[in-house]
């Protein structure tokens, strides 16, 4: 499972003393003198085989989580491009799965590597929506001359993506802003910390966006979990009802914090979990300049 994602260009001018930033997969913030766009994922991956088939790839191009899971090596959850195109997915809780649906894990390296923006490729994307199981997929072009474009699909939602304007979502393994409560709690937690960024030094910044992705409180009761999942989600209830999932074999084993300033300095830090314990972690952090 992958935990979190934040969505948040900041409203705050890049001239300021200390630039707010843009964090995802974990956290997105950015600076910027536009309106804002927050965004939180709260999303809980089905990988319970093994919480260690997992891996970052570095390359001169981009920064994704590799799934290393037999079958399904290659995909990848979240991901950013040395062109500014960053895409990240969550599944959508659903009872049973197809297990001849195509593999989601490929949407957003595709995103990574395509020559199309993302508003044109969600659209092809969408025209495909039926082939896999439930997925929720937020792409987006940043770039630092152009200005950002953010857009959003879900394929059991509308039947085209959406473009997010100003404002403030929240996306879990439900539709858009499905206002599960671990959630809306996620999303308090986060703009508690967004408040402060101009104040923060980064690593402070960091260490507390993680602290939210890593956050076991329970939020019930929440019958709207329930009744999606219906009886696959009843076992774990409990634990499935945090920001962050503890359960055995099943669970959050990774964290991503991606940080641009509005000069396009991109810092990429993920926390992962090491040999299926949750008291060991290990964290890597790599920086690269948007080239767009």
């Amino acid at each position: 499972m992958h935990t979190g994602s934040f969505w948040q260009p900041t409203g705050m001018s890049s001239t300021t003393d200390h630039p707010s930033w843009q964090a995802s997969g974990g956290t997105t913030m950015r600076s910027s003198v536009v309106d804002t766009i927050a965004l939180f994922l709260c999303g809980a991956e089905d990988r319970t085989q093994c919480l260690t088939h997992a891996r970052i790839e570095p390359s001169s191009s981009h920064v994704l989580g590799l799934d290393m899971e037999e079958g399904k090596e290659g995909g990848t959850w979240l991901g950013i491009s040395t062109r500014g195109k960053l895409g990240a997915l969550t599944n959508y809780l659903q009872p049973q799965q197809d297990p001849e649906a195509r593999g989601r894990g490929e949407l957003v390296a595709h995103f990574l590597t395509t020559d199309m923006d993302s508003l044109s490729y969600l659209k092809k994307v969408s025209t495909e929506g039926h082939l896999y199981n439930g997925f929720n997929l937020i792409a987006a072009d940043l770039s630092t001359t152009k200005g950002d474009l953010v857009c959003y699909y879900g394929n059991r939602g509308r039947p085209e993506p959406i473009v997010l304007t100003p404002g403030t979502y929240g996306l879990s393994n439900a539709l858009l802003e499905t206002p599960w409560r671990k959630l809306c709690f996620g999303k308090k937690l986060f703009l508690e910390v967004v408040e402060q960024s101009h104040v923060l030094p980064k690593d402070t910044l960091v260490n507390q966006l993680l602290d939210v992705l890593n956050n076991e409180e329970a939020q019930l009761p929440d019958p709207a979990i329930e009744d999606q999942g219906q009886e696959y989600v009843q076992p774990i209830l409990s634990k499935y009802a945090a920001v962050c999932v503890r359960c055995p074999n099943y669970g959050t084993r990774t964290n991503t914090i991606i940080l641009v300033d509005a000069d396009g300095h991109v810092t990429f830090t993920e926390r992962s979990m090491l040999n299926k314990d949750p008291s060991c972690w290990e964290t890597n952090t790599y920086e690269f300049m948007l080239q767009s």
